[in-house]
């Protein structure tokens, strides 16, 4: 059995490989009546798409999203829709080398090891093209959730760059689409395009830190136990390509704070009850607060660099390999916008599960 599908009762199957025909999103449960054209989804993928600038990768992709099903006359039918995008842009032969070998840090071994069988071109379904098929996702799950939670927006930018982080007094909502890294940090922008030029040059890589959060949010999202709203979030960010770290609020920093400083005090605001503070990330026994949800992710290094690494082939030889091809120095910039959509999808699966269990039912405070 494949697992290819995520969501609770908005469902997310997305197929293809990365030099395949195309690839795309099959989108079951989202509600009737949703205005959504093909023209709403295309600038979230706009922002993912390769060779923008040189710190991505120069493969060319319009990445032009198709609607096949489920939307009649500019809305949503309640009916599956089908999302297509098409590869243009393929360049197998840079692969041939790898064919009969594993490149370190990639799926290529461990592919290999449970089914025998692997698509070498571009890592195939392990490929970070793949999440082109999340963000048209993402694309539907935004336009569902204007509709459902007028107000609510999801923003994500890049916080840290191998072992550089931003200012965080230097913050700026309005510059995180004013610069290649999505950093709200100008200052940050200009060092980091340095550092990154240093490490293309040597033939380098380097991770990053993704910070997304949700404002605009409403409290009561999420159920205790099994389908909490942290868990599903964790679980949504840690199946993107390459990441290796999940935390909520302050996350792994927590662990050194007591709890005098860590927990959120309360008081009465002109709206209701006010947080003092949001060290939890917007969410307290998995069910969200009302305020910001905060999370942010931990991507690794791109394992495909022009450096010779060693390894070895399905036959057992040792080889060292360079891996040719076209690559992001730094793929935690087209993370951003992934993480994005991740977070959209996993809102609006709440929000649909919330209204089917409650319908919507608040407890009252004042």
């Amino acid at each position: 059995m494949s697992f290819n599908t995520y969501g609770h009762m908005f469902r997310v199957t997305t197929w293809g490989e990365s030099h395949g025909i195309a690839l795309g999103a099959t989108v079951d449960g989202c509600p009737p009546g949703v205005p959504l054209t093909e023209g709403d989804i295309q600038p979230w993928l706009d922002k993912r798409k390769p060779g923008q600038n040189k710190y991505t990768t120069q493969r060319q992709e319009a990445d032009q999203v198709r609607i096949l099903s489920g939307v009649y006359e500019g809305s949503t039918t309640g009916t599956p829709i089908q999302l297509m995008i098409e590869n243009t842009d393929q360049r197998s032969k840079d692969y041939g080398d790898i064919v009969q070998s594993f490149r370190p840090g990639h799926a290529d071994i461990s592919y290999h090891q449970k089914y025998g069988v692997r698509d070498p071109r571009g890592g195939g379904r392990s490929s970070a093209r793949e999440t082109a098929a999340r963000v048209a996702a993402g694309g539907v799950a935004r336009a569902a959730l204007a509709q459902l939670v007028p107000g609510l927006s999801v923003t994500g930018y890049m916080v840290q760059m191998g072992p550089h982080c931003i200012d965080r007094a230097r913050f700026d909502w309005d510059q995180i689409d004013e610069n290649p890294f999505w950093v709200p940090d100008v200052v940050a922008a200009r060092d980091w395009a340095v550092y990154l030029d240093d490490l293309r040059r040597a033939h380098n890589s380097v991770g990053a830190v993704i910070e997304v959060v949700a404002r605009g949010m409403v409290p009561g999202l999420g159920a205790p136990i099994y389908a909490k709203l942290d868990a599903d979030l964790a679980a949504a960010m840690m199946s993107i390509n390459a990441v290796k770290g999940v935390e909520i609020g302050e996350g792994m920093a927590a662990a050194s704070l007591t709890g005098v400083e860590n927990a959120d005090e309360i008081r009465m605001g002109a709206q209701g009850p006010a947080f003092l503070t949001n060290h939890a990330g917007g969410i307290l026994g998995g069910i969200s607060t009302g305020q910001d949800v905060v999370v942010r992710f931990s991507v690794k290094p791109t394992s495909s660099i022009l450096t010779p690494r060693q390894t070895v082939t399905v036959a057992g030889d040792e080889v060292d390999l360079i891996t040719k091809g076209r690559h992001d120095p730094c793929v935690g910039i087209r993370a951003v916008p992934v993480g994005e959509a991740m977070m959209a999808c996993v809102l609006l699966d709440h929000v649909l599960m919330d209204r089917g269990q409650t319908g919507g039912i608040r407890g009252h405070i004042g």
